[in-house]
């Protein structure tokens, strides 16, 4: 089964790409956003880890005991260390559910799934990967983008929530393709068409990787390549 590493920076577009590839295209995706916000309901071990380690934030909790996420994203948006805390906290639970979806698709016989997954580097999680695409776009479009869908943000939160992730540039760099949504809606689903079409899996591998050792074996190859190609390409360009 061929992983594909969806990511993509806050407000680049790769929502858009993961949904049309979903709906559209009829791939399976694993949305990391979602499990996200799943492992932090009330009641979840996540959920009492962050509240414990956040209640000194003003208006954590919504009336219905739920995390108020504005409230949350921006303080630890302004404090480096606040959202080491709470990616300590969020990101093994994340990992666990993503691990127990990506098995539960394979036993499903699967042919691909995609990662839906924003910190995808940040989290080792594109080791597994057998192809990695982000989605991109121009720095000023995505300021404006994020502001007009989050109408609650000021431009310095934009700025904050930007700067907080990994660069665009180093993105693109450690990725296999690169899907530019620096134009229009109709520019970016054309994008997707072709996207759809050059990460199938070809049907003699995929009837092949349906074997457990095949697929452990390619599994880690894929974790060999991926760590070699790191060492000897570099995490970033040289100009940066």
């Amino acid at each position: 089964m061929l992983i594909v590493g969806l990511t993509g920076g806050i407000a680049c577009g790769k929502s858009t790409v993961s949904h049309e590839l979903k709906t559209k295209y009829h791939y399976t995706v694993i949305d990391a956003d979602l499990i996200a916000r799943e492992v932090v309901i009330p009641g979840k071990p996540a959920y009492k880890k962050v509240v414990t380690a956040f209640s000194d934030v003003p208006n954590l909790l919504n009336e219905d005991g739920t995390l108020n996420r504005a409230i949350l994203g921006r303080a630890v948006f302004e404090d480096k260390n606040k959202l080491k805390i709470l990616n300590s906290i969020v990101h093994p639970a994340v990992r666990w559910e993503i691990v127990a979806q990506i098995l539960s698709a394979y036993a499903s016989c699967k042919s691909l799934v995609i990662l839906d997954v924003p910190l995808l580097f940040e989290s080792q999680l594109y080791l597994i990967c057998g192809l990695i695409v982000t989605v991109s776009t121009a720095a000023d479009l995505q300021i404006e983008r994020l502001l007009a869908r989050n109408a609650e943000l000021t431009r310095s939160d934009a700025e904050n929530r930007i700067k907080s992730q990994m660069s665009n540039t180093e993105r693109n760099y450690r990725s296999d393709i690169v899907v530019d949504n620096s134009g229009s809606v109709s520019d970016l689903k054309d994008a997707i068409a072709l996207l759809s079409k050059e990460i199938k899996p070809s049907k003699i591998w995929t009837i092949l990787d349906l074997f457990p050792p095949f697929g452990v074996l390619s599994a880690c190859f894929t974790f060999a390549i991926r760590r070699i190609a790191e060492k000897y390409k570099g995490a970033k360009p040289k100009s940066t």
